[in-house]
């Protein structure tokens, strides 16, 4: 029998074989998704070259708008697929000019769109190649792995590998088209992450802002950010003053009132005092309940010692309408977990409130270095970001992260209430 060192040893290094593979297929999947958008910026990168052969003889200036949106729609599909895959890449775009002299100053001065031009011309070339050696790799793997298993079946002399350049004809060759169908496939898990890195390149080089771009858009953003945290900080300050005076402070109040009238009857009517001391443990135990809701609206425990999923599994297990939830993050920074599970008790609570809906599904995601959180329900919609509302609330906790919030509630319903926030630690 092998020591429990030896076992050890083996579960590491199956555990991380597994995560070599899972590794490689997540980035096999980037790469194919790569491929077709080099294949569509190939298309793109032609339309430009006539775009630009048209403009010597003056027809092509009217096709620039056409041509700069086209670019921008590719290009955003690159940095959507860089985000997903954990690269978050953004970029201020003004508005797509509309008349002519306008479009050609833009497609010759403008920064952003000379970088997402030298982004397609070199994503068409790199991303489309780099994208089919990996599926090259991938599909000889499989054509190598199964071919005892159909080689058989063709007519002869079509029995090949490595698109037709090795024949195989007998069942020896078979077996070892086999064992080399391993090699590619041990090949392709190597290189798979390494293409991914070689096709994103690209895309991580000129997709980005200009580093000379000017950036008063984005401190004014900034600005406003810090203005929304600073008033959902006052708003969040001024309830729990409200909850602790309203609530805690009248009753210890109470509490004083009833034990100095217990200790005055406690010589002259003893039966009175015992019944003044009965109401005076009851509101005792009152404020000690308030205080101990309050301290939960701020950060509940459950949150800090079950992490998201645990809290949100609590919220949903006490929802009026029955939630079904789906959690797949681990542990993030504490002001982002606290916002989420904030914002899903609000909007769970506007569902049991206001929606008439009979379930309810919460489903919490991370996407690169964002979170992402659903709460959908099947009411009756008509749901609006009002002031004073419960969703103009998650919209200020969002907004304090530099987060988002969307609703979606036509009427008739469904209505989808989504929070991003960056969740980087």
């Amino acid at each position: 029998m092998s020591s429990p060192s030896v076992r050890a040893d083996r579960t590491t290094v199956l555990t991380d074989a597994w995560r070599a593979v899972r590794r490689s297929a997540v980035a096999f999947k980037w790469l194919v998704t790569g491929l077709l958008i080099g294949l569509l910026a190939i298309c793109v990168l032609a339309i430009v070259v006539l775009t630009g052969l048209l403009c010597i003889v003056g027809v092509g200036l009217l096709l620039i708008p056409a041509m700069l949106g086209l670019v921008r729609r590719v290009a955003e599909l690159e940095r959507r697929r860089l985000r997903v895959s954990g690269h978050p890449v953004q970029m201020p775009y003004d508005a797509l000019p509309r008349g002519v002299r306008e479009a050609w100053r833009t497609a010759v001065h403008d920064s952003t769109s000379r970088r997402d031009l030298k982004w397609l011309a070199s994503y068409a070339v790199v991303g489309t190649f780099v994208g089919g050696v990996a599926l090259q790799v991938v599909a000889n793997a499989v054509q190598a792995l199964t071919f005892p298993a159909w080689w058989r079946l063709v007519p002869s002399g079509d029995a090949t590998l490595v698109n037709g350049l090795v024949s195989v004809s007998t069942w020896k060759g078979a077996w070892a088209a086999m064992a080399m169908g391993a090699v590619w496939l041990i090949l392709a898990v190597a290189l798979n992450p390494m293409l991914l890195r070689m096709q994103s390149a690209p895309g991580l080089r000129w997709l980005p802002p200009d580093p000379t771009l000017d950036w008063s858009t984005r401190v004014a953003e900034l600005t406003a950010t810090r203005a929304a945290a600073l008033d959902a900080h006052a708003l969040e300050l001024r309830r729990i003053e409200r909850a602790l005076h309203d609530g805690a402070q009248n009753r210890l109040v109470t509490v004083a009132v009833l034990a100095g009238a217990a200790q005055r009857s406690m010589e002259h009517d003893p039966v009175r005092a015992a019944e003044i001391l009965e109401r005076v443990q009851s509101s005792a135990e009152s404020a000690l309940a308030e205080l101990r809701s309050v301290v939960r609206s701020i950060l509940p425990p459950v949150l800090e010692n079950g992490g998201l999923d645990g809290a949100l599994s609590a919220l949903a297990a006490q929802s009026p309408v029955p939630a079904r939830l789906s959690v797949t993050t681990g542990r993030l920074p504490a002001s982002v977990e606290t916002t989420a599970y904030f914002a899903v008790a609000e909007a769970l609570t506007n569902v049991a409130k206001h929606s008439g809906a009979t379930r309810a599904s919460v489903v919490v995601t991370t996407q690169g270095e964002m979170l992402q959180v659903l709460v959908e329900d099947d009411g009756h919609g008509g749901a609006q970001v009002r002031e004073g509302s419960g969703l103009a609330g998650i919209a200020r906790r969002a907004e304090a992260h530099d987060g988002t919030l969307t609703v979606s509630s036509p009427a008739g319903g469904p209505t989808v209430v989504e929070v991003k926030l960056p969740c980087a630690s």
